[in-house]
């Protein structure tokens, strides 16, 4: 007899503060732009969506709530999809600038950085070589000498404002001692299961892409954390797919969109975040997983529902 297919999580990430929009002219900008990309990819099948904000005069990332409002009212109307708003912003931003979306609008998930790390977005350089605007090779440039600034304090206080909100979190874990930040909260009862654990693999700072680097994350998150958490696969750049594919025939659920990778195979760009969940969905479906429904992960994460949040 065959057992019960197991239901697979895709979050899609729609835009972000890694990419500029001089790097591929399908990355969404406006608060429109962001919200019909996000709509598309819930359509195809995403169940999270996960936002950033762009200024839509000079597509740099911003977390002022007033564009955010217009990109959360525009997805709820059109999709029951979980949205999930950073706290991350750009590793330029103050931890105050980053908490205030989530502070303001109580979604039901949010991201969270869990430890501060170096964060070398330079080596784009070396591919992209004409932009747009001036912040975009500066905020390149300025990552040789960047830290990602995620205290135990910054975590410890955005864990609060959640816990106040009900927000629940994706913990973005891109190196195995976050996995033991995380663990730290635990013991001190700041988290309670289920812990929504994304492992983000192959930025420069963090852990690697090798098949042996998602094992090493599995094997350290299931020693700490049992069957208390739902693990998900975040590859960047080109390891999206192929990581990807091996996490979730693992267990893992994954997450896509133009902000982890701007391509759809080598060499070709990503017309749309739309095209990567399609993708992934076409693999998980030909390994026999069946694709989570947004009111289903509201179930496994242990969500408060759409109608609580304050947007």
């Amino acid at each position: 007899m065959s057992k019960e297919k197991r239901n697979v999580i895709i979050t899609c990430a729609v835009t972000g503060a890694i990419h500029t929009p001089s790097m591929s002219k399908y990355l969404p900008v406006s608060p429109d732009e962001i919200a019909d990309a996000a709509i598309l990819a819930a359509g195809a099948g995403a169940s999270i969506l996960h936002l950033h904000a762009r200024d839509p005069s000079n597509g740099k990332p911003t977390q002022d709530p007033a564009v955010f409002e217009g990109i959360l009212l525009k997805i709820k109307k059109e999709t029951d999809a979980v949205i999930n708003i950073t706290t991350g912003g750009s590793p330029h931003m103050t931890v105050e600038e980053r908490m205030m979306p989530a502070s303001v609008f109580k979604p039901e998930l949010a991201s969270l950085n869990m430890g501060s790390m170096n964060f070398g977005l330079y080596p784009m350089l070396d591919r992209f070589s004409e932009f747009e605007h001036t912040w975009e090779r500066d905020n390149l440039e300025k990552s040789r000498d960047l830290v990602f600034k995620n205290t135990f304090q910054d975590i410890e206080t955005i864990l609060k404002i959640g816990k106040s909100n009900e927000t629940r979190f994706e913990f973005e874990c891109y190196d195995i001692s976050h996995l033991y930040n995380l663990k730290h909260f635990v013991d001190r009862s700041l988290i309670s299961p289920p812990f929504f654990i994304q492992s983000v693999f192959g930025l420069l700072g963090g852990i690697g892409a090798h098949p042996e680097d998602l094992m090493h994350m599995k094997r350290t998150a299931d020693r700490l954390f049992g069957s208390d958490y739902q693990w998900s696969i975040l590859g960047a750049g080109k390891n999206q797919m192929t990581l990807a594919s091996m996490g979730a025939a693992q267990g893992a659920n994954v997450r896509v969109g133009l902000e982890d990778s701007l391509w759809i195979e080598p060499g070709k760009l990503a017309q749309s975040s739309k095209d990567q969940v399609t993708k992934v969905r076409n693999i998980l479906e030909e390994l026999s997983l069946d694709i989570a429904t947004p009111n289903q992960v509201r179930d496994m994460l242990k969500l408060k529902g759409s109608r609580h949040v304050a947007f």
